[in-house]
């Protein structure tokens, strides 16, 4: 039985028949529809992090491999073929029937290589925390394309919040980066691809589930399936997959670590995807940025770094982004009004620390 779908004067999808199932909104294959919108955010935020973070680690530690570092583009293709394969294992499961057109998978695919591939290969060029400095500016721009692509209207609030992440996450970053600064131009060039990139892919994404009523699992494996394709045959024409594949012949731990990697990214892009159908492309860049810091703040605990208080001011302006994002979520919520409120606190905070202290 097929779905319709209504586009009603809010520009909200509606499904005229099959309601069950457009009201089923599934995570990790459980229903999670029956949860209030809030829950819904907290759950597929908390699976966004569980898995992310691993990722985060993994990718650094594959391009920590004495020699890899050149093998970017191969990564990337060993995870498409990864993600494609658990892709269709759960398609198969559910019995998943494609409903987006292949023409829009074509340019899809095509995107979503370009956001990965270009990430993935400017660690050959940058250091991971130079990286994060440029990629944790990605709320910008998928706000310009949410504008573009779908022609939505975002809140001051809105606006103010991912201001508050893209600076508290450039504060963060920059602090570690002083450890050891490792800039090149290619890799500028490469990662700010990638971020052109992800401006249109979660936007994009966003706009086919709600037309098409597409699940999670064909998003992940046709999307993916395709991307394999086109690298598949650049990098066989190129050369690099003979030579990818020979590294990892000889340093057969490669191998492990690409398909854990692959393993997490693609539950986490599960909790993406349901995050995206729940809340927007907005609200899940957002908590996907957010989740950069904390993998930087893992890396303080499992490996000896000096510390600065600018970290400390860089996490409240990262917290001040999430609270107001939350917040913004709530129609009776006033901006202004906040400000207002946070200035007082502020100035009693200062009147406080004036004031003698009485022993």
């Amino acid at each position: 039985m097929e779905a319709k779908i209504y586009i009603n004067d809010s520009g909200n999808a509606e499904l005229l028949s099959n309601k069950k199932e457009e009201s089923s909104r599934k995570l990790l294959w459980v229903d999670i529809g029956h949860f209030s919108e809030l829950w819904q955010f907290l759950i597929c935020s908390f699976v966004v992090f569980i898995f992310f973070i691993p990722y985060g680690y993994l990718q650094e530690a594959i391009f920590a491999i004495k020699g890899f570092k050149p093998f970017g583009w191969y990564l990337t293709l060993v995870q498409f073929l990864n993600y494609s394969i658990f892709g269709l294992i759960e398609s198969q499961f559910n019995h998943t029937q494609r409903r987006i057109p292949l023409v829009l998978y074509l340019l899809l695919g095509l995107i979503l290589l370009g956001s990965m591939g270009f990430s993935n290969a400017s660690l050959g060029y940058l250091n991971y925390p130079t990286q994060v400095i440029f990629k944790c500016c990605k709320l910008i721009p998928v706000m310009i394309g949410g504008i573009l692509v779908q022609q939505k209207v975002y809140k001051v609030v809105d606006i103010v919040a991912a201001s508050c992440m893209c600076a508290g996450l450039i504060l963060f970053t920059l602090a570690d980066n002083k450890v050891s600064p490792d800039f090149n131009l290619i890799g500028i060039i490469l990662i700010s691809s990638a971020l052109f990139c992800d401006a249109l892919i979660g936007n994009f994404q966003e706009k086919m589930m709600k037309k098409h009523n597409a699940s999670n699992a064909e998003i992940v494996l046709y999307s993916y399936l395709i991307g394999f394709v086109y690298l598949f045959f650049i990098l066989l024409v190129s050369g690099q997959l003979r030579d990818g594949t020979e590294f990892c012949i000889q340093n057969p731990v490669t191998y492990i670590y690409i398909f854990f990697f692959s393993l997490s990214g693609f539950f986490g892009v599960q909790a993406v995807l349901a995050l995206i159908r729940t809340c927007g492309a907005l609200v899940a860049v957002t908590v996907t940025t957010c989740r950069k810091a904390v993998t930087i703040v893992i890396s303080f605990l499992l490996f000896s770094k000096p510390f600065t208080f600018q970290y400390v001011w860089a996490g409240s302006l990262i917290v001040l982004g999430i609270y107001l994002n939350v917040l913004g979520k709530t129609n009776h919520f006033d901006l202004k009004m906040f400000f207002m409120n946070s200035s007082k606190i502020f100035g009693n905070i200062r009147k406080r620390r004036k004031s003698p202290m009485i022993v």
